[in-house]
């Protein structure tokens, strides 16, 4: 899969294996457009292909993480659409969000800022989320007229804080400061801002270095089991288990402990 070269956010790919994807219209606190949807929905498609790219870090600049639609290139043409023409936005962005999940690469998002709208939904889509002193998040859709279960962040959001929080989070759509998002477990990590970057990047680079077999197939069952029950569950974690137990991975890590060294993984997924 060639590397994918969007045109309106910033993607970057280092030698450790970790792909970091930065929102730039910090004038517009990086709120999204129609383009920038759609390049997004993609490129996280893409990703999934591109076994070079073992770890992601979604951002932003300035300071914002994204603001969800662009009031003038989104919310202003949408007044003006028909039912058919809205479905296929809504669908769109719930395309992002899916195409998030669905990448078995993990995803720390980085939250340099306020977050809100379509971006408190991407960041609840990623595997980590890593938050400065003042990255308030809201999901605040009822707060302009519309329903707070948009793009998967009804589906998502209990499963993660439980239903009393999300109930609050979706319909009062306030925002909610970094030490109460930590607490109700929405962050998991509140870190000082000068220390963001580079800590989503060493957590990225720290995933990028494990066992990409393990992993991939560990976000797969995540996915997979939020509609499974107990006995299901237990049997395709059997069957995803004998298939990691055959990955070169997990002889290289007995190897390493019998050795009393650090495991040299492989670079590219196995049985995920």
């Amino acid at each position: 899969m060639e590397r994918p070269q969007p045109t309106t956010f910033r993607y970057d790919e280092d030698a450790h294996g970790v792909a970091t994807i930065r929102l730039d219209r910090p004038d517009r606190l990086n709120a999204l457009t129609f383009a920038s949807y759609r390049e997004l929905t993609d490129t996280f498609r893409a990703l999934d292909r591109r076994r070079e790219v073992r770890a992601v870090v979604l951002t932003g600049t300035g300071r914002a993480f994204c603001s969800g639609g662009d009031a003038l290139d989104i919310i202003q043409p949408l007044l003006k659409m028909d039912s058919v023409e809205l479905l296929e936005f809504t669908r769109m962005t719930g395309e992002l969000i899916l195409n998030m999940r669905q990448l078995r690469t993990p995803i720390v998002a980085a939250l340099n800022g306020t977050t809100c709208g379509a971006g408190a939904v991407m960041a609840l889509a990623a595997d980590f989320r890593l938050a400065t002193p003042t990255a308030k998040i809201a999901f605040l859709f009822t707060r302009v007229g519309l329903s707070g279960a948009d793009m998967g962040a009804a589906f998502l959001l209990p499963r993660l804080v439980g239903m009393g929080h999300a109930t609050a989070l979706l319909m009062r759509g306030h925002f909610v400061a970094a030490d109460e998002a930590a607490r109700i477990g929405l962050y998991h990590e509140v870190v000082p801002e000068p220390d963001l970057a580079g800590r989503a990047l060493a957590l990225a680079r720290e995933l990028a270095d494990g066992p990409q077999g393990g992993l991939r197939m560990t976000k797969e069952m995540l996915n997979r089991e939020l509609s499974m029950d107990l006995a299901g569950a237990i049997e395709a974690e059997a069957q995803a288990q004998a298939l990691c137990m055959r990955d070169p991975d997990f002889g290289e890590a007995n190897r390493a402990f019998v050795e009393k060294r650090a495991p040299r993984f492989r670079r590219e997924g196995g049985a995920g």
